[in-house]
């Protein structure tokens, strides 16, 4: 009898891997292994959650542990993979019932990324938070709560949800004024969200801009959009740790000697992959740090493969192995080992780092190459634009602004990537210049792409196709 397929972590990657082999093999046992309670969860949800525009935290979850046990999958939740053998094909769980082994024919890695709490070394302080998961974002929703006026009713969840923390966070006096520590994806979302309520946000970055891979007009535009809202954005600013007193954060103190009063703080530095499990294995890493995996997510140990935050993926410019730990590449490349272990070859697909993010009413979109000192090491000869034009016909009420950055190798004319900026419209163009870099677009394919054009939505020259045009003009 074939060992099953075993799975272990429950979220985008493992579960579409887990629902694609049972659909393209419906004989074949699957075994999926997750140490906590929530599975096929959104975590870039969250912000709006905390915000309150997601009311409901169930809300964010796609399947329920139930809805997966119906489609076949032997679900097991709360067990926590502790180790791999990969000579004798099992791993050991420890689980509600003790340690067991388990036995599998294939075996996906799919343990998503740790969230990073440097510079903070107290976790167990109250009012420090990350923000990876659903429990996260429910505890600083009910520490934000009046003590007076917080319901379970109101957090929108089941009995998944860590209660004693949470209820433990809704008894507390909500904070005056909270700390925000670093000024990437998260440090701007949760910036965003944390205005809406009555308290003063802190937004302290050590970097000279925010959204730094997004370039400088993103940043330059995020700083304004957040300080409208009444955030205070501090850039070139190094935390070097927290005081506390009671047991509760009380102040926030920069390297430079600035400190800044607050009863919370929260940690956006960034995650690592989650790689702990396979330290003592053969299974390769990459440069990254994640787990080096080929075009059909398998690592460098047969029947292993390895998709999501934790594993490396092919960048469609560069070819060369590079790290995006985001929503759909996961779930894409989880679906691929799941059609492949089930019988049917399927490439996991490649990347291009394409991202958006929203600052208050700033959009922004960016993939691909963006940066040309990033071009140069790639080995491109990289050639930009910056251009504004207006996000639809110039005398259609609601026109913006709209900021295109366009990059090409000046030798072959391909497109290398691109952000988009404003306040209409802005973030969805971005799956054009996308959708050119995995064509293998030059600047004049792009130009010649033959987008819609209605004045409430855009100008007859869309902002890309306007970039494209000044980039061609310079090549």
């Amino acid at each position: 009898m074939t060992e099953p397929f075993v799975v272990v972590g429950a979220d985008a990657a493992g579960l579409s891997a887990a629902s694609k082999c049972r659909r393209t093999d419906p004989d074949r046992e699957v075994v999926v292994l997750d140490a906590g309670r929530w599975v096929s969860f959104a975590h870039c949800g969250t912000p709006y959650y905390v915000k309150g525009e997601i009311t409901a935290l169930t809300a964010m979850t796609a399947l329920t542990p139930a809805d997966v046990r119906e489609r076949g999958i032997d679900l097991r939740t709360e067990h926590r993979v502790t180790a791999v053998d990969t000579t004798q094909q099992q791993v050991t769980v420890d689980g509600p019932d003790g340690q067991t082994e388990v036995g599998y024919g294939e075996l996906l890695i799919a343990t998503g990324a740790h969230a990073r709490t440097t510079p903070l070394s107290d976790e167990a302080l109250a009012g420090v938070f990350t923000l990876h998961g659903l429990d996260d974002a429910a505890a600083i929703r009910a520490f934000l709560t009046d003590p007076d006026a917080y319901d379970r009713a109101d957090v929108g969840a089941d009995e998944r949800l860590d209660w004693e923390r949470v209820d433990a966070m809704g008894a507390m006096a909500p904070p005056a004024q909270l700390a925000i520590i670093g000024g990437g994806y998260v440090g701007v979302e949760m910036a965003e969200a944390l205005a809406a309520w009555d308290v003063g946000v802190v937004l302290l970055h050590r970097g000279p801009r925010l959204l730094e891979t997004f370039g400088q007009t993103a940043g330059d535009q995020a700083v304004d959009a957040l300080e409208s809202l009444g955030v205070s954005v501090e850039l070139e600013t190094e935390v070097r740790t927290v005081e506390a007193a009671d047991g509760q954060v009380s102040a926030v103190l920069a390297t430079d000697g600035r400190s800044w009063p607050v009863q919370g703080a929260i940690v956006g530095t960034g995650i690592t992959p989650a790689t702990d499990l396979i330290r003592d294995t053969p299974i390769a890493l990459g440069d990254s740090g994640g787990i080096a995996t080929d075009a059909f997510g398998a690592t460098s140990v047969p029947g292993v493969y390895a998709a999501g935050d934790v594993a490396e993926s092919i960048h469609v410019v560069t070819g060369e192995a590079t790290w995006d730990p985001l929503g759909l590449p996961a779930n894409r490349a989880g679906r691929a080992i799941g059609a492949t272990v089930g019988g049917e070859q399927t490439t996991v697909g490649q990347v291009a780092h394409t991202a958006m993010v929203k600052a208050g009413a700033i959009e922004v979109g960016r993939t691909g190459i963006i940066q040309e000192d990033a071009a140069v090491a790639a080995g491109f000869e990289p050639v930009a634009v910056d251009i504004e034009a207006a996000s639809r016909s110039h005398y259609y009420p609601g026109a913006e602004p709209l900021w295109v950055r366009l990059v090409a190798d000046r030798q072959t004319h391909r497109v290398l990537g691109g952000v988009t900026v404003g306040t209409d419209g802005a973030a969805l163009r971005i799956n054009t210049i996308a959708t050119a870099l995995h064509a293998g677009y030059t600047v004049v394919d792009l130009m010649n792409v033959d987008m819609g054009y209605a004045p409430p939505f855009s100008p007859v020259w869309d902002p890309v196709l306007t970039a494209a045009k000044v980039l061609d003009g310079r090549l």
